[in-house]
């Protein structure tokens, strides 16, 4: 598993790009029908938005506090030192916990079956693998430290005591979250509102027009949020 993982850690952005992509794969719903025609959409809408946001929190509560780098070096599991606070004392792998509510909840908000049921077991094996390489390299380089850390922290469940003492003892850099988010964010919101205008129908009154226009002003809403997030990083003016 650990040759798996290093091999997914390596081509692992294109993963994403793939995974968004089944989500406009043809499937039965998740949530059908019911037998007075009124549907279990809403189901679907509110769940899926309330994990997936659930993602994006700890995604950006992780990169506010203590932010680990997780790109490797020359495609390769890397690490310069064991970063073991913030969200980090609660949960050893919160950027990928984010990241896999975040993918379940577009999931269920795009009322996919077979998204929930094949392509995130799929995703969870191959996540599984990444993490155990990753394990393997600082198990390497840190020895007992790394060892002591995992008797502590779990894996992949939250540790939800002491979570407010965590934010209150820590500064949250906000600006760090921006920068290192801005460009998930972006194709996450757009995702999220394609996925309500054109699933459900329902929200427009079946007004293809009026949904067509809102589409466009959310991407144009989200595009100036992100290409005014990237001038301040080029610019210099927000440093993360």
């Amino acid at each position: 598993m650990i040759q798996i993982g290093n091999f997914f850690f390596k081509y692992r952005n294109f993963l994403f790009i793939i995974l968004y992509l089944l989500l406009f794969l043809p499937s039965p719903p998740l949530f059908g029908e019911n037998r007075f025609g009124s549907g279990y959409y809403w189901i679907a809408i509110i769940s899926g938005l309330s994990i997936t946001i659930l993602g994006q929190l700890i995604r950006g509560g992780t990169i506010g506090l203590a932010y680990i780098v997780r790109g490797g070096k020359d495609k390769k599991v890397y690490a310069d030192g064991l970063v073991t606070e913030g969200i980090f004392d609660h949960v050893r792998n919160p950027l990928y916990v984010g990241n896999i509510l975040m993918l379940l909840g577009v999931g269920i908000l795009a009322n996919s079956l077979w998204y929930t049921v094949i392509v995130m077991p799929v995703f969870l094996f191959i996540y599984q693998c990444i993490v155990l390489a990753e394990e393997n390299f600082l198990r390497g380089k840190f020895g007992d430290s790394f060892d002591a850390y995992t008797k502590k922290v779990h894996r992949w469940l939250p540790r939800i005591s002491g979570l407010g003492k965590t934010f209150t003892s820590m500064e949250f850099k906000w600006k760090r979250w921006l920068i290192k988010e801005y460009n998930t964010q972006f194709i996450w919101l757009c995702g999220i509102v394609l996925i309500l205008l054109f699933k459900y129908p329902h929200l427009t009154n079946g007004d293809d027009d009026f949904r067509n226009i809102l589409a466009v002003l959310f991407i144009l809403l989200f595009g100036g949020y992100y290409f005014g997030v990237r001038y301040m990083k080029k610019s210099g003016k927000w440093i993360a």
